[in-house]
Formats: C-alpha cells, structure tokens, sequence
C-alpha cells in the first residue's frame, strides 16, 4: 500500500501544493539546457540517420509509425542536432504541442527535427520526463502557454521558465524506476485491450463482407429484428427444403465478377450506373479553420467520411462573402463519396441520415442520387461500398501519378459490377449488419471505457508520484 511522506511543507506554487520535505521547486533552465532543433529537415534518403519528429512523439515514447530518415551529408551538423541517450523531445507546436517522450538508446544519434530537446545536467532525465507528462507541468503551465497564441505554440523561453518540484537525485532515480514499471504494467493492460478491439473491428468487417457478398442463411433471416423482413425475403424466393423447413447454408453461383466471386444464385449483377442516376459534387470555397456553429454554413471536410460513417461536425464555417457559391447540400438517404484521397481513403464513404441544409459537399466529395424507379435501400449500398473487398477494387480503380493521392473517375466508378437483389433482403442484410455491429460496439466501447480508465490512472499516478503526494520509496520492482 502506497503510503504519503511524513512530513510536507508549501511549495509556495499554487498548482503544485505541498511537497514533502526535502524537496525544492525549481525552473528547468537551473538544471537542464532547452535547445530547438532543426527548421528545415534535411534530404530524406532511405538508408540514412533517423529524424524524430512531431508524429513520432506520443506520451513519453517514440512511435516509429511514419519514421523517415535524412541525408546524413545534408545535415548541418554545426547547429547540434544530433540526439543522445535519454535527451527528451517536447514538440513545439501543432495538434501535439507539449507532449514529450525520452530518447531510448536505439534513437541515440538520431537527428532532431523541428521540436525542442532538454538535455538534463543536474537532475535525471527520466524523471523529469515522467514530470513533463505530469498534469502540473503539462496541463497547468506547458498547455497553457501554448493556448495563448490562434495556433498552439510552445518557445524556448516557456519551457525552460517552467516550475519542477524536485527530490533528491537518488530519489529522483527510485521514482522513475517505480514509474517505469508501473506505466509498463499500465500500458500492457491497454495495449491488450486495444488488440481485442482490433479483434472486434474485423469480426465487424467479416460480417459486412459476408452479408454484402455471400448473403444471410435463412435461419439469419428469421432472426432479423423485424420478423415481417425475415418472412418476407423467405417469401421472395429464399430457398426452402423439401420438408418446408429452411435451409442452413445458401446456394452460390459464379458472378462472373472478380471481386465479388460466388454470389447467392437468386442474386444478380449490375453496375452501379444502374442504380446512381447521377453522383452531384460541391464546390470548395473558403473556409475558417473552425466548425460552423449557431446560424453559421459550413462546408464539409474529406474527413466527415474517413471512418465510414458521415460525420456532419467534420467541417469548417464558410466566410460569409463565399456563401453565394456554396451548392449542394447532403441530403438525408443520400451516401457521400470521397472522389480524391489516399490510397487507403479514396473511395471512403457514408450513409446521410437526415438533411443537413446548413452545410455544403467540396469539391471532392460526391452525393448519390438514385434512380426513382429502382427499389433500392440506401443503407444496403452504404454497406456494400464500405466493405473491405470493394475498398479494395477501389483502390486499384483510382488513378493519379502520386503515389499518395488517388482520384475516382465518375464513368470508372458508375461502370463498377454490384450485387443486386430485391429489396426485403436488402433490408434483412442492412438489420443483420447493424444487429451484429452493434452488438460488438457494445463490447468495444466498454474496452475502451477500460483504456480510458487506464489511461487515466496514469496520468494520475504519475503526477501523485512526481509531486510527492504518495511515497513510493521502498517500493520500486527490483
């Protein structure tokens, strides 16, 4: 059991309160030096010396996703840029600013890139790392420095003004190493959990691509929540055994469609120009950087699609002189289409549930309008067109020269082969995926009410521990 010191006195620091005794509050430029990196990153070249970046730094680690790697002749070696052995990176400003992550002995000689680097003299770095992530270094001084500027920015001179209550050294060492492993027992705990929702996610992807492609056994029929949808499919052909009881797999036969391959033998194929009479784009105007609000028009981000799902608060407030040419607004029953994107993104959609007339599609984003003499649900096709085997066939369908932005083609897109069936089984489908999808998301976001539990509890333990409120000597993990 984790006990307090036994003695505390003022730290004379409103957000840091008391402190035990023996401790002393001081700036950091008294115990450590605050360097900025490099402006201008140098060549990349594949085989070079690592840069750390801003997107590399998360909570205290270094996240080797999206590494690159620079020229090492190109780098200007005279300005010190290169990294040591538990020197701590704070990103300098962006979505990120402030946080911070310690540099392991695998990144010792790596470049710094544009972000700040504190290089410890009299204190230890790892425990001022841990500090850094603390809610009265990160939260009551470091953030709120960098909120006071439109974009959020943290200079030299805020942080090394910055207030650490400080331990004796060998204090400071037995606090990070119990840190260390409790953060690491934490991080474990959530890192599993994190897995078992990535376990979830493509059972959720399975289910889709099933439904979409393969169809419902009859038995998944009956157990629609609307059992006149389950009766109905039955009644439209669905086929039933000599016995009068349904069958328990469905008949198949070949598409003739590669993507699709075998496909319920009552199904049949059609191109999506069969069933969009027309895709309708907006226009790109000019924009704040802030979501529309109150009576404000916005026009929508690529990102209001890029989990698969329209998300209407992606967008920024049009300028009012601009509003005359804004068009095109997502209707309800509509899907929205992502013309131009990533490899990964392009193609991204979502289905409209109701009429948003305050805002407006860009330029590079499509709205479907269906032909009115086709039985057609919506929702179905907003399944089909997010299911992992036709991001795919989009993927390759998409054009450009750049291997990091793809375009659709509308005559490309609209000639694609679909599935096809009636419209009670589209809707048996649409009630099958949203009943075992949000039968998962139920699981899913208690997980992640967990992560963020733990997540939490790290943040607290931290900044009880580096501030003095819980005495953790004696008990660090041998």
């Amino acid at each position: 059991m984790l006990l307090k010191y036994p003695n505390y006195k003022d730290s004379g620091v409103e957000w840091i309160g008391e402190i035990p005794e023996g401790w002393e509050v001081r700036k950091l430029k008294y115990v450590a030096s605050v360097k900025y990196g490099l402006g201008q990153p140098p060549k990349e070249k594949s085989d070079g010396l690592p840069i750390i970046r801003a997107t590399n730094v998360y909570r205290g680690k270094i996240d080797i996703n999206n590494l690159v790697f620079v020229d090492p002749d190109d780098v200007p070696y005279e300005r010190d840029p290169i990294l040591r052995e538990n020197d701590i990176i704070v990103v300098r400003s962006g979505a990120y600013t402030a946080d911070s992550a310690i540099i392991p002995k695998e990144f010792d000689g790596a470049i710094a890139g544009y972000d700040m680097v504190v290089r410890c003299e009299s204190v230890k770095s790892k425990f001022i790392s841990y500090c850094l992530l603390s809610d009265y270094v990160l939260k009551k001084q470091l953030l709120l420095h960098s909120l006071r500027a439109a974009q959020p920015h943290l200079n030299r001179e805020e942080l090394s003004e910055t207030i650490f209550a400080l331990p004796t050294i060998p204090e400071q060492t037995d606090i990070a190493s119990f840190l260390q492993c409790k953060t690491a027992e934490l991080d474990q705990l959530i890192s599993n959990k994190e897995k078992l929702i990535t376990l979830y996610e493509e059972e959720k992807t399975a289910i889709i691509n099933r439904a979409v492609t393969k169809g419902l056994d009859p038995q998944e029929m009956l157990s629609c929540p609307s059992s006149s949808i389950g009766h109905s499919a039955l009644e439209s052909g669905f086929p039933i055994t000599p016995s009068g009881m349904t069958s328990t797999t469905t008949k198949l036969k070949p598409s003739g469609v590669e993507w699709l391959g075998d496909i319920p033998e009552l199904w049949r194929v059609t191109r999506l120009k069969y069933l969009i009479s027309r895709l309708e784009s907006g226009v790109s105007v000019n924009a704040t950087d802030y979501p529309a609000s109150g009576e404000e028009f916005g026009i929508l981000k690529t990102s209001c699609v890029y989990n698969y799902d329209f998300n209407p608060n992606e967008n920024k407030a049009i300028w009012p002189d601009e509003l005359n040419r804004a068009k095109v607004s997502p209707l309800k029953g509509s899907i929205i289409i992502s013309r131009m994107n990533t490899p990964d993104l392009v193609g991204a959609s979502g289905y409209v549930e109701k009429d948003y007339l305050t805002l407006f599609l860009p330029d590079r984003l499509w709205q479907t309008v269906f032909w009115q003499d086709v039985d057609i649900d919506a929702k179905w096709l907003s399944y089909v067109l997010k299911s992992s085997r036709f991001r795919e066939l989009l993927s390759v369908t998409a054009t450009g020269t750049s291997p990091s932005m793809k375009n659709l083609g509308q005559e490309e897109f609209l000639d694609i082969c679909m599935p096809f069936m009636d419209m009670a089984e589209q809707s048996a489908i649409v009630a099958h995926i949203e009943t075992e999808c949000s039968r998962l998301n139920t699981i899913i976001n208690k997980f992640e009410k967990q992560i963020d539990l733990f997540k939490e509890y790290r943040t607290t333990l931290i900044s009880e521990v580096v501030t003095g409120k819980i005495d953790v000597r004696g008990e660090v993990a041998v």
